[in-house]
C-alpha cells in the first residue's frame, strides 16, 4: 500500500495529489474500479489486448533507447 508522509508545513491538498498519483502509478485505483463491478468476457478480453499493446509499445520503446 503506498504510503505519503505529509512534510512540515506541506498543504494537504498537494499531499493528496501525491498521494492519488502513486495510486495511480502502481495502477491500484484501476484495479478498484475493476473489481467494482461485474466484467464480461467481452470487456476482459478488450482490456488485456489493451494492456498487452501498451506493455509491447514499451517495451520497443525502451529497446530503441537502449541501441
Amino acid at each position: 500500500m503506498p504510503e505519503v508522509l505529509v512534510r512540515k508545513g506541506e498543504p494537504i491538498d498537494r499531499a493528496l495529489k501525491r498521494l492519488k498519483s502513486k495510486l495511480d502509478s502502481e495502477g491500484i485505483l484501476d484495479e478498484v474500479r475493476r473489481l467494482r463491478a461485474f466484467e464480461t468476457p467481452t470487456q476482459k478480453s478488450r482490456r488485456k489486448a489493451k494492456n498487452n499493446a501498451k506493455r509491447a509499445k514499451m517495451k520497443i520503446r525502451f529497446q530503441l533507447n537502449l541501441s
